[in-house]
């Protein structure tokens, strides 16, 4: 079993490369290289799959990382197949897990989904529920938090899948723990996925902590952020902080996707998307990035 799965993880890190480019460009800003997030559970008209999918191809989005709750378990399939229909990329699969991922009724749920249908994706994966984390010294909480996502990863990697710690808040959300936990560790399909809109402590450090992600990052999703205490998440374009974090990703060696959201933005994930697009492309015209506004058009 084993031997097994170093196999297919040695077949992963073949197949996928961290900030690769993901749509053909080497602006990462292009509308072609933008995922669309967070628009399945806070949508309030509550699309189905198809109509979805519509959507995405009309804001002219070729990427979805899927968000979920339970009751959109049923859908799981019909969301794949509708997506696959419309010519749209699923570029990440969510997950939320505890200290003891082996008894999650969910994560077979998803594995299954993704070999089914054969898509190898990036699964985002936050880890929450380990008790009495502040009672534990630093290597004892990496230890703690590593165990679930060595087997989240070694199950992802089994079906050629990548695996994202998804930053949340709390120590598992801070970018230092989180690889402290992939040196720990020293899986080649575990990668960090970046998260603005739960960056609000991080505005003033990024500069210095963002060149030492970069190597393991997959997406990077952004949101507007407004310096005050306490930190406001905003649209994009909206806040004072955002603007300097998106010159400083684009000029970075990064390559990878970019991710649009919805959460906290408008009751319509359309009006979401449209929103923070906007949002998007009055920094690049400030910062006259011309070649990426090109790609709107």
């Amino acid at each position: 079993m084993i031997q097994k799965t170093l196999l297919s993880m040695l077949l992963l890190v073949s197949q996928l490369t961290l900030g690769q480019k993901s749509a053909g460009t080497d602006n990462i800003y292009a509308r072609q290289n933008l995922i669309a997030w967070c628009i399945v559970p806070f949508d309030s008209k509550e699309r189905s799959p198809v109509q979805r999918a519509e959507m995405l191809n009309k804001l002219g989005f070729t990427m979805l990382a899927y968000d979920w709750r339970e009751k959109h378990i049923p859908e799981f399939d019909a969301e794949l197949e509708a997506l696959k229909k419309h010519g749209i990329k699923l570029q990440a699969f969510w997950l939320y897990s505890g200290p003891n991922p082996e008894n999650d009724k969910n994560l077979p749920i998803i594995l299954d989904l993704l070999k089914r249908h054969n898509t190898k994706t990036e699964i985002w994966c936050m880890i929450g529920g380990i008790k009495d984390m502040d009672k534990m010294t630093q290597q004892q909480k990496v230890e703690a938090v590593a165990k679930p996502v060595a087997y989240i990863a070694d199950k992802a990697a089994e079906i050629g899948c990548m695996l994202g710690l998804y930053n949340h808040g709390g120590w598992y959300g801070m970018p230092e723990n989180q690889l402290e936990v992939m040196d720990y560790l020293k899986r080649p399909n575990i990668g960090i996925v970046y998260n603005l809109h739960h960056a609000e402590e991080d505005i003033e450090r990024f500069p210095q902590f963002f060149p030492k992600i970069l190597p393991h990052l997959m997406a990077v999703n952004l949101m507007g952020l407004k310096k005050g205490n306490p930190v406001k998440v905003v649209p994009i374009g909206q806040g004072d902080a955002e603007a300097e974090m998106i010159r400083i990703i684009r000029d970075s060696p990064y390559r990878g996707p970019i991710g649009i959201i919805n959460e906290d933005t408008a009751p319509d994930a359309e009006a979401g998307l449209t929103m923070n697009v906007e949002g998007l492309k009055k920094i690049l015209k400030e910062q006259t990035d011309f070649e990426a506004l090109e790609s709107y058009k």
